[in-house]
């Protein structure tokens, strides 16, 4: 009976020296060390300061100070990218969009024959306008959401002007008033894309 007590008391106190001695060397061969920084650093938004106003929305840039001397051959070039959709040939036949010709002054969803859906008209009044046409071809989508149009918009100011002056062109259009362009800048701020005056470096 002693023996197998003796035996039970030896095994239990080889089972706690093997988990002491364990736990000693898993310790000694796996060390943890605080790293220096974060391996991945997970962004989050950060509020604005106290303070700061809303974000500002992005707009168009005004661009009818551009038009009356803008290049109406990168107009013409630019525009053909429209061509998959639309015409601008005087009584040509409307496509998947209106036919584009005389539409500076136009009223809006005036193309003959074509169905609009209907959305054009709730901003900016019921005409194209330079300023309208312009906030249109920035971003058609912003402009109407329910357009469909599903072209992304032309983003280079030079080159809307440059598509203006070239449907000016084929409109026979005045070029944009100095009221017109005082107007729009007043609208949409931001840089002014105007020539820079005489002498000016």
């Amino acid at each position: 009976m002693n023996m197998k007590l003796n035996m039970a008391l030896a095994g239990l106190v080889v089972a706690g020296i093997v988990a002491w001695l364990s736990g000693f060397i898993s310790e000694q061969a796996v060390y943890p060390q605080a790293l220096a920084k974060d391996a991945v650093t997970i962004e989050t938004a950060t509020a604005p300061p106290a303070g700061a106003g809303a974000a500002k929305t992005a707009m168009a840039e005004p661009i009818l100070a551009l038009v009356a001397a803008a290049d109406i051959e990168r107009g013409k070039a630019v525009a053909k990218a429209c061509t998959a959709c639309h015409v601008f040939e005087n009584n040509g036949k409307n496509g998947v969009g209106p036919n584009l010709y005389g539409v500076v002054g136009r009223k809006k969803d005036a193309a003959p024959g074509y169905s609009y859906s209907g959305s054009l008209v709730s901003q900016g009044g019921d005409t194209w306008t330079y300023a309208e046409l312009n906030k249109f071809l920035w971003k058609p989508k912003a402009y109407a959401p329910t357009t469909k149009m599903s072209f992304v918009g032309i983003k280079k100011p030079e080159d809307r002007a440059a598509v203006l002056a070239y449907l000016r062109s084929i409109n026979n259009a005045p070029a944009p008033t100095d009221a017109e362009i005082a107007k729009e800048k007043a609208d949409l701020g931001g840089t002014d894309t105007s020539p820079p005056a005489a002498g000016a470096k």
